[in-house]
């Protein structure tokens, strides 16, 4: 399973790098060290604990709209089979669903707990992997 900086999970939760060690201490995230000996949390448990948090926005009045949106997010679930695949991201507030090929979820290594870029352009979503 993916493990992810105490920083990056703190980014993904839109909380402080604090609130991540606290629950790592308070043990609603399992935590470790990478090899850096860098706090770590566990991907997949972030992914649950991101769907825990996530409240709907308010959307207000709208001045613009951009033709293109890239929300950086945490696989939350996979559903595949041999030809497709249905990916699941967390994005903040946002849930975005995303149908790929099996192949490309294969390709992008993505797993729950995966670090995600969903591009959204009209009724497409594209899943990209952060370089």
């Amino acid at each position: 399973m993916p493990q992810l900086r105490i920083s990056e999970a703190a980014t993904l939760l839109g909380v402080s790098d604090d609130t991540v060690r606290r629950m790592v201490d308070a043990g609603r995230l399992s935590g470790g060290t990478d090899e850096s000996g860098r706090r770590t949390v566990d991907g997949a448990e972030l992914a649950t604990v991101a769907q825990e948090l996530a409240h709907p926005a308010e959307v207000g009045v709208v001045g613009g709209a951009s033709a293109r949106n890239r929300m950086r997010g945490i696989v939350t679930a996979i559903t595949k089979d041999r030809v497709m695949a249905q990916v699941e991201l967390q994005c903040g507030p946002f849930r975005i669903v995303s149908l790929l090929s099996a192949e490309s979820v294969d390709d992008l290594g993505l797993t729950v707990g995966s670090v995600a870029v969903a591009s959204v352009k009209s009724t497409h979503v594209v899943v990209e992997v952060p370089a």
